[in-house]
């Protein structure tokens, strides 16, 4: 079995026949991992291991030691067969146990990982072709939320990714990205020596702003509506053909937005 974690909520939140929770069993995560596979190397054609290859499965050794949140279709099914979404949530105790966070391989982290109290990595986001509505993603960003606001994470990071590895192919972004969101020095990731591209490759006044968020993947533009930064530096990651920047998102936002939501739930349910 997956190690356990520490926290209490297993509620789910349901929209419809929607639900999204943390992943129970050895099962489930394996169906986040198929489908992570179905998404990353069959649709995007990331490069998988052999070892994966012969078991469509997209994994590594992060997977046993952290949480799994899930969106569960409950016209598949209520277990495993019904994962159509999931997000990987990665706590300073699982980083120890792995012995770095994910992130740390692209970035140099260590003034988040230096801030007091907890701190999340967010990553191996992925949502089935039928199901990338914008219901579901907000259903998840529900369950981050929850979980964010049990477990008082003050700051969420991780590393977003623009499709492709041609730089210049991604200036308008790149460099929209850098010159409008880099993140303040005390929280500013930067991409490690040998991995590091620069990011400014148009001056400011170049960029047409418009263009530049039409250019940007849907989930990146979720961060920065939550107010999210950017670190220095873009990182080719050739096994997924992307580039990628990090990302972190300080919570405060995000746990606001989930506590009128429950407010008023509370409040409905009060009255009826």
């Amino acid at each position: 079995m997956a190690e356990a974690t520490d926290h209490t909520n297993d509620t789910g939140l349901r929209s419809g026949n929607l639900e999204v929770r943390l992943a129970k069993s050895e099962a489930e995560i394996d169906a986040a991992q198929r489908l992570r596979y179905e998404v990353f190397y069959n649709e995007m054609a990331a490069r998988p291991t052999p070892e994966m290859a012969s078991r469509s499965r997209d994994f590594d050794d992060f997977d046993p030691l952290c949480d799994h949140l899930l969106v569960i279709d409950h016209n598949r099914g209520s277990g495993p067969e019904g994962v159509v979404g999931t997000y990987r949530l990665i706590r300073r105790a699982a980083a120890a146990r792995a012995g770095a966070f994910y992130s740390s391989h692209e970035y140099d982290i260590s003034r988040l990982e230096a801030l007091p109290g907890e701190i999340l990595e967010l990553g191996r986001s992925c949502v089935d072709t039928a199901y990338r509505t914008r219901g579901t993603m907000q259903l998840l960003w529900r369950g981050i939320a929850a979980y964010v606001w049990e477990l008082k994470i003050a700051l969420m990071f991780g590393c977003g990714s623009l499709p492709g590895t041609d730089l210049k192919a991604l200036a308008l972004p790149l460099s929209y990205l850098y010159h409008n969101h880099l993140a303040p020095p005390e929280l500013r990731p930067v991409a490690l020596p040998d991995r590091y591209a620069d990011m400014r490759l148009m001056p400011a006044e170049q960029i047409d702003k418009r263009r530049a968020l039409n250019e940007l993947p849907p989930l990146i533009k979720g961060y920065l509506r939550l107010g999210g930064y950017i670190g220095d530096g873009a990182v080719i990651d050739h096994q997924f053909n992307t580039t990628d920047v990090c990302i972190v998102v300080k919570t405060d936002q995000v746990t606001e937005k989930y506590y009128r939501h429950y407010d008023r739930q509370n409040r409905d349910a009060s009255v009826a």
